[in-house]
């Protein structure tokens, strides 16, 4: 391992990856540092592997700019790659009159927001398409699906180290320090104190993101830079249920809180998958509480009748860096070169969530034009 470098990537999670890939050239020097034992062992692998479309998110937000945008990129990038994924589209429901109201609001928020295709379905419309769950009415997003992130990830590394970038596992960053017209970042490399010497650095640390801000001196309180733990549970469907829907189907997205609601998604291997929950948490940990099995039921059971309490099991967990609190308004993703507080080149990725894998593209095409002018 060289001692400088061009570019460093805090991260090698999804996010992390696709930057590096999209920055790899013969010409650069770009290490990815990793504090775990390999890629994507944190948010990037505990999650519903969605390619979203973009229609939840404020207008002229950087998450509904870059999920727009990203769900288009990810598309061709699977392809050209040859990486497992399925448009199986989906379908946001209605189950009463008093929800038709919530879906018509998604849908023009989709069209603002650039989304294509879009369009409200009727009861029959519905049945011709799900014929078991119920529901009045839906919004169907024909450009929402499902990816191999595992495979994602170990493209976007093929890409990197093909144009000579390198990643650097059980290497945590403890100091991030202003050194001329780059950065000194110490590196505990296995155990090992290791000091890289870099113009470029790009904090994609995901739930530690803000920590790793700190060690660069930024006072994360001050920055709004702070992060939240939320952690998010599956239920599996079983006993051959799965078969019985071939599309995404989310509700309408609760009130007031920080998710889209307990909905459905289907693996790429035919498995039925029931959440994510939301739960804001102090600390990281996988566990799924077995206890919450009549929620999901009874979230379940509203649209899809077929599903009964003994199918359910608990399947994995997930965490979630938010910005925002319990309780708290909407915040953005925070891409940002902090140039404006005499850390130019310093790019801080903080609060990279739900739709961070659908975005990671078009993330790396946006961070790129940021760094440009110190490369």
């Amino acid at each position: 391992m060289s001692d400088r470098a061009d570019v460093t990537v805090i991260g090698a999670g999804v996010v992390g990856l696709a930057i590096a890939a999209r920055l790899a050239s013969k010409n650069r020097q770009i290490y990815v540092l990793e504090k775990n034992d390999t890629f994507g062992q944190e948010t990037s692998s505990r999650n519903s592997e969605v390619i979203h479309s973009g229609i939840y998110y404020p207008a002229n937000s950087l998450k509904a700019k870059t999920c727009v945008e990203g769900n288009s990129m990810m598309y061709q990038l699977c392809k050209e790659y040859g990486v497992e994924h399925g448009n199986l589209t989906k379908l946001v429901v209605a189950t009463c009159d008093e929800e038709i109201a919530q879906i018509e609001e998604l849908l023009e928020k989709g069209r603002v927001n650039g989304t294509p295709g879009l369009q409200i379905i009727s009861k029959k419309e519905i049945a011709a398409m799900e014929p078991n769950i119920e529901a009045v009415a839906a919004l169907h997003c024909p450009t929402t699906g499902v990816v191999d992130t595992h495979g994602l990830m170990q493209c976007l590394i093929a890409i990197a180290t093909r144009n000579d970038a390198h990643i650097a596992y059980r290497s945590e960053v403890t100091e991030i320090n202003k050194d001329g017209d780059g950065y000194e970042v110490i590196v505990n490399n296995d155990g090992e104190p290791f000091a890289l010497k870099t113009r470029v650095v790009i904090n994609c640390g995901g739930l530690h993101s803000d920590k790793v801000s700190a060690c660069a001196g930024i006072d994360i309180a001050k920055a709004g830079y702070g992060l939240h733990y939320c952690k998010g549970e599956y239920f599996s469907v079983g006993n051959g249920k799965n078969k019985l829907v071939s599309r995404l189907i989310y509700p309408v997205p609760p009130a007031k809180t920080t998710g889209l609601g307990v909905h459905v998604t289907m693996t790429l291997d035919g498995r039925m998958r029931l959440g994510p929950s939301v739960e804001y948490v102090d600390t990281v940990e996988y566990s799924v509480d077995v206890g919450k099995k009549q929620m999901f039921y009874d979230s379940a059971k509203t649209f899809l009748p077929f599903v009964d309490y003994d199918d359910l099991e608990p399947e994995m967990a997930g965490m979630r860096p938010k910005l925002q609190g319990p309780g708290q308004e909407y915040r953005d993703f925070v891409i940002k070169d902090e140039a404006d507080i005499g850390l130019p080149g310093l790019i801080n990725l903080i609060g990279i969530e739900s739709p961070g894998l659908t975005a990671s593209p078009a993330i790396a095409k946006y961070v790129e034009n940021l760094v440009s002018p110190y490369l």
